[in-house]
């Protein structure tokens, strides 16, 4: 911007000597050395903010490629598992192909649960039959015992 050499620096300095004084320019040095340097942090400051907001132009586009690359991924298995839904269908629908001689169709048995719970032991008595003539369902400890069956006075 401006081309300043150390000839017109001094030429500056002794300028600025004789009109402000030696008392002075020392003072006046520190004010223009302080306001420099607020003036270079304000540029600095304006500078990163520049490079932030070009910086998020930039995740924004990343963004949108990367949302448009999963629309168009999604979009594909949608179809293709539509397809596969549909060869599924064909494959599993009974057609006049699959009936024998007989009448019966040639169909291998699904698998049908049986409903029983592993987890679930299930005992040959009913509970409520249990309930009503007093067979013990749970185990008691040997003083719950004992205070159960003492004799009454």
């Amino acid at each position: 911007m401006f081309d300043l050499d150390f000839s017109k620096l001094a030429l500056i300095g002794a300028v600025a000597l004789i009109v402000i004084g030696p008392e002075k320019l020392p003072r006046v040095a520190r004010t223009v050395g302080t306001l420099l340097g607020k003036a270079q942090r304000y540029v600095a400051d304006v500078k990163s903010e520049v490079n932030r907001s070009m910086e998020l132009d930039e995740l924004r586009k990343m963004k949108e490629t990367v949302e448009g690359a999963a629309r168009d991924v999604e979009h594909s298995i949608q179809t293709s598992a539509s397809a596969f839904e549909q060869d599924w269908a064909d494959a599993t629908r009974l057609d006049a192909s699959s009936w024998d001689a007989a009448g019966s169709a040639n169909v291998v048995p699904t698998y049908k649960n049986p409903g029983k719970n592993w987890r679930l032991k299930r005992g040959a008595m009913p509970q409520w039959y249990k309930s009503r003539h007093g067979v013990r369902t749970k185990a008691l400890s040997g003083a719950a015992r004992v205070a159960r069956y003492r004799p009454q006075k």
